[in-house]
């Protein structure tokens, strides 16, 4: 007998976030050097998946991957360009929404240009309005509203992206420094710190549930160096350990990393480092 269908209960997940704090000068020096390296290459890799466009495929991707290894490791180049995949995708979402936005906004124009002017709306729908200089003014804003939502679509269609790694709010600022009240030389920390990559994706199976940023029971957090930078290790296998320890607080539990340990639940961690580089 078959028994009738039910929902089952998600997979019990967490995500912490924690800083590393009270970091070495080596600490820094190495996790600046890392940070800045694998931005740089994710910045390439972010330029060469926006060109493959719609074009993109399984055997494009790997291509990356390869390209990338050389210059990291296979593990560095898998998060890398699962990163850019992952913000390509979300510039795609971003962008059709944007193209919902102002076919929605065109489409209340031209319902109501069409409307007499002064004639009463409903509870539901506005009406007319009121004067013809206002009516001239939103003929003139349809116009402009069609211009862009056809730049906007011939964009989509054609798998035409526009992203900036560091946000274009913050490229914006540096135009305004005065308004933003930053110095430039704390606006190029900051832009320093959104283009650098420092992150990874937990792994299936692997030991503490991630073989690039590795963050033990007792807070250990230990990295694997991109090869050219091979020589800052400090442990086995081309790995760097920090000298501080990672401390997590979930649910009113202790603030060292046996916390969430006891918890029985492996949570998805996000560090920060000095720069402002996150790495989960």
């Amino acid at each position: 007998m078959i028994a009738p269908p039910f929902v089952a209960a998600g997979p019990p997940g967490v995500t912490i976030r924690t800083r590393l704090k009270d970091l070495t000068p080596e600490d820094e020096t190495v996790l600046r050097a890392v940070g800045a390296h694998l931005g740089s290459l994710a910045s390439r890799d972010l330029k060469t998946r926006c060109a493959d466009g719609l074009e993109h495929d399984a055997d494009r991707w790997a291509a990356r991957k390869r390209e990338l290894t050389a210059g990291s490791s296979a593990r560095w180049a898998g998060s890398i360009t699962k990163a850019s995949h992952d913000q390509w995708a979300l510039a795609r979402r971003t962008q059709q929404a944007h193209v919902e936005s102002f076919e929605a906004g065109v489409r209340t124009l031209e319902r109501r240009l069409a409307l007499p002017i002064g004639a009463k709306g409903t509870r539901r729908e506005p009406g007319g309005y009121r004067s013809r200089k206002e009516w001239f003014a939103k003929s003139r804003r349809l116009g402009v509203l069609k211009d862009r939502l056809a730049v906007v679509r011939a964009d989509r269609d054609a798998g035409t992206v526009h992203v900036v790694r560091g946000g274009h709010r913050l490229l914006n600022r540096r135009h305004h420094l005065d308004e933003a009240g930053l110095t430039p030389k704390e606006w190029r920390e900051r832009w320093e710190a959104g283009r650098s990559f420092l992150q990874a994706d937990g792994e299936s199976g692997k030991r503490y549930g991630n073989e690039t940023i590795r963050v033990t029971p007792e807070g250990e957090v230990s990295i694997p160096l991109p090869a050219p930078l091979a020589d800052l290790a400090n442990a086995r296998h081309g790995r760097y350990v920090l000298s501080v320890r990672a401390a997590f607080a979930h649910r009113g539990a202790s603030s060292g990393a046996t916390g969430w340990w006891r918890t029985g639940r492996w949570p998805t961690a996000s560090t920060t480092t000095p720069n402002g580089a996150a790495g989960t």
